[in-house]
């Protein structure tokens, strides 16, 4: 299984670096809320070099956004397509919308999928270094040495990424070439989902008429556009809280070493809105989004919303609802949510990074006053985070609700290696010691 999953990487890689090379690539996010398309333009030679090895393996691309389009999405719930065909027709609406700005024809797009049950590994692998001193090679069979646990029936692998080398104990290299020693160790965390919800994308990316040279974790690409470089440094938490799921991933030494999701979001707040006031969800939103909050206050109370409506009933068109209703309506979803969320930074022993900090992005964390809830509930620091800007892209798509597209961008400009960026021994692929990332907390960093 382990090399099928690395041959079909490496053919999606190989299709990134063509796509690369000709100079235009598309980026599609396509969330339970909305479905985003980026037509990326790259400029110059040097794209993809394979000489940078291990860490960013693309060097400082020139890259902009020539088109940009957005569309509502239908047919995914819970950061998975639901109905193809429905999927199908939203993710044409945008990539069509942005071809026609781009002024070009896009083949091949690169994805991110939110939901699926992400599930994180740490793995370890050790070998013998017969020269005396790291080459390439050495750092192929350092990741092929690595025993891999059993994930599961349907699992997939959607990111595997060596996030820390040792030579001889000394830990914490971040490219181990040309060191001299005698043992060469590696940490690498592994990111699986539903393979079924892989091939749906595949799926119906190819009846949208391109090819997908790409697929990667929402709550990584979140990360990569808002976590600042001190943070991916000294380690965070983004929470990614989109309409569908809320995904966590934790960063430290610029590598994400845990990811997760709640399969629960914004649209969870806007339906209980729906059903609390009894309006429909077109209107729910609207108040979640104008009028909406977690921190009530006195004067909350008495200010009032004016419901609106077109059922032709003047009474319930002209009804009104405080504030502090509304604040009483989506709070304690947004509160189980939180509770969620602590509980995956929990498990992933968050207690022990040296840094406690916490970035809150994508449209859920736009509700005012949540990050001072989340600060309470979460007993840590939190700031909202707004994705990099990047050029070409217009202004009206630079808030958080699209911090997973902008990810996706900089993911497409500067791949983190991955281990089928790396020419495996034919007769060794990792195929068999489970190790949770808290323990690489404890033991190197």
């Amino acid at each position: 299984m382990m090399k099928d999953i690395y041959q079909q990487q490496r053919a999606m890689r190989n299709m990134r670096q063509a796509a690369l090379q000709r100079g235009v690539i598309a980026v599609l996010d396509i969330g339970s809320s909305k479905v985003a398309c980026f037509v990326l333009q790259f400029d110059g030679p040097g794209i993809y070099r394979e000489t940078d090895g291990v860490g960013p393996m693309a060097g400082q691309s020139n890259f902009r956004v020539i088109g940009a389009a957005t569309t509502r999405s239908r047919g995914v719930r819970f950061g998975e397509i639901e109905t193809m065909a429905e999927t199908e027709r939203a993710i044409r609406t945008a990539v069509q919308a942005a071809q026609k700005l781009a002024g070009v024809r896009v083949d091949h797009a690169i994805a991110c999928i939110s939901g699926a049950r992400p599930a994180s590994y740490g793995l370890a692998g050790e070998i013998p270094l017969k020269n005396g001193k790291v080459g390439q090679g050495d750092i192929a069979h350092v990741l092929a040495s690595c025993e891999v646990p059993n994930f599961g029936r349907g699992r997939q692998v959607l990111h595997a990424q060596p996030v820390n080398f040792m030579v001889d104990g000394r830990s914490g290299l971040m490219d181990p070439r040309d060191h001299s020693g005698q043992d060469l160790g590696v940490d690498m965390h592994v990111l699986t989902v539903d393979g079924d919800a892989i091939d749906n994308l595949i799926h119906v990316i190819r009846r949208c008429d391109m090819e997908l040279a790409g697929v990667a974790s929402g709550s990584y690409m979140s990360a990569l556009s808002s976590l600042v470089e001190d943070e991916q440094e000294l380690g965070a938490a983004c929470v990614d809280m989109g309409g569908g799921a809320t995904g966590v991933s934790i960063f430290v030494r610029k590598h994400m070493i845990f990811a997760d999701a709640v399969p629960m979001g914004g649209d969870l707040v806007t339906q209980d809105i729906a059903k609390g006031l009894r309006v429909p969800l077109s209107v729910a939103e609207r108040l979640k989004t104008l009028n909406g909050g977690v921190e009530a206050t006195g004067r909350d109370d008495r200010d009032l919303i004016e419901l609106g409506g077109e059922t032709g009933d003047w009474e319930t068109d002209r009804r009104c609802v405080s504030r502090a209703d509304l604040i009483g309506i989506m709070r304690p979803r947004v509160e189980e949510i939180l509770e969620e969320v602590a509980a995956i930074l929990d498990a992933a022993g968050f207690d022990h990074m040296p840094s406690q900090q916490v970035v809150l992005t994508g449209g859920g964390s736009q509700i005012p006053g949540l990050d001072g809830l989340a600060a309470r509930m979460l007993g840590r620091n939190v700031r909202i985070g707004r994705p990099l800007r990047i050029q070409g892209l217009p202004h009206q798509l630079t808030g958080p609700n699209f911090a997973s597209t902008v990810g996706l961008a900089l993911f497409a400009a500067h791949p983190q290696d991955e281990w089928w960026d790396f020419e495996m021994p034919a007769e060794n692929y990792p195929g068999r010691s489970l190790r949770r990332a808290y323990r690489w907390f404890r033991n190197n960093w």
